[in-house]
């Protein structure tokens, strides 16, 4: 009796430790989790009860007509604002309560390059290295400065840097402290064709099976060629998900003229 009672607690035991590993290996692999989003400002609802997630290593494309709630939603995932209704976690870290935590999870770029004009690159990137307490931080910023094919302009101050290379450079201080998750606001605006191209090279390199990272875009060729799923945002509402085959398969400029239609 004492042996089959024995033999039950160490099942049970075994059974809870099962699904306690299973629960944190989900949470170790899901890095957004967006569930019920709500957003209002006065009386103007910005995001509608978004659920979604994104898993590590996936790269998310964020598209929608202008107005659609994507700079919003973004800021919040940033721990810059917080919902109104509705929870999400960062990382494994709940906002609000574990901003602090999540924000050493996170890179984000903003409209703002979040850069110093009268420092050179290399001073902009040891800046922050500084505030992050990034270790190695200078074979990081060696690293990262050829990554974003600035190494030559290195001792230059940033205010001689165009448009693309402001924008290169901001991915190199996005991903100085190594973060799991990665979101871009709209990195493409105002770029010319062949910055585009460069800048466009330089985000595959986040496609690296590790980091999540969503992007937000108007440009739907930019943002489908450099995705694994893509979901459209229309009135606050998430308004169609689309995976890589989907993509493929069908006529996604179809789906979105369709969803996004007042």
């Amino acid at each position: 009796m004492n042996q089959r009672v024995g033999k039950s607690a160490k099942d049970g035991a075994l059974s809870l430790w099962l699904v306690d590993s299973l629960i944190r290996r989900v949470a170790d692999d899901v890095m957004i989790q967006v569930r019920d989003l709500v957003k209002q400002f006065g009386p103007f609802a910005a995001l509608r009860g978004l659920d979604f997630a994104v898993e590590a290593g996936e790269f998310v494309s964020l598209m929608g007509p202008n107005g659609a709630g994507k700079t919003t939603l973004l800021r919040i995932l940033a721990t810059l604002s917080r919902p109104t209704r509705g929870t999400v976690a960062i990382a494994g870290h709940t906002l609000p309560k574990g901003a602090d935590a999540a924000r050493r999870q996170i890179g984000f770029l903003s409209h703002q390059p979040l850069l110093y004009g009268e420092l050179t690159a290399e001073e902009n990137l040891r800046f922050y290295g500084q505030m992050y307490e990034v270790r190695g931080a200078a074979r990081r910023i060696d690293d990262l400065l050829e990554r974003v094919e600035l190494s030559e302009r290195r001792h230059d101050r940033v205010r001689t840097f165009s448009r693309g290379m402001l924008q290169r450079l901001s991915i190199a201080r996005v991903l100085l402290h190594d973060p799991r998750v990665v979101l871009l606001d709209e990195p493409f605006t105002g770029l010319d064709p062949d910055a585009s191209d460069r800048l466009a090279d330089t985000l595959r390199q986040l496609h690296d099976g590790q980091r999540a990272v969503v992007m937000t875009t108007h440009d739907l060729d930019r943002g489908l060629a450099q995705c694994d799923r893509a979901l459209i945002i229309a009135r606050g509402r998430l308004a169609h998900t689309a995976s890589h085959d989907e993509l493929v398969s069908t006529n996604f400029r179809e789906t979105f003229s369709r969803v996004t239609r007042h």
